[in-house]
């Protein structure tokens, strides 16, 4: 039989283990481009772009 604990945890002590579990709400920063709300260190899906740098992404038409 493999280790058990000792004594049970209370409801307080698990919950403030837990306190900082929750998702919080993702950061969003403005594109230098567009000025379109895109999640930072990413490629802006509106423009295409990634730091200034131009069409990093080719958005203009699909590739079937």
């Amino acid at each position: 039989m493999g280790p058990l604990p000792k004594r049970k945890i209370s409801k307080g002590r698990r919950n403030r283990r837990r306190a900082h579990h929750a998702i919080g709400a993702p950061k969003l920063v403005n594109c230098v481009q567009c000025n379109q709300k895109t999640l930072p260190h990413r490629t802006c899906p509106h423009c295409g772009t990634y730091m200034g740098r131009l069409q990093v992404l080719n958005l203009d038409e699909d590739e079937t």
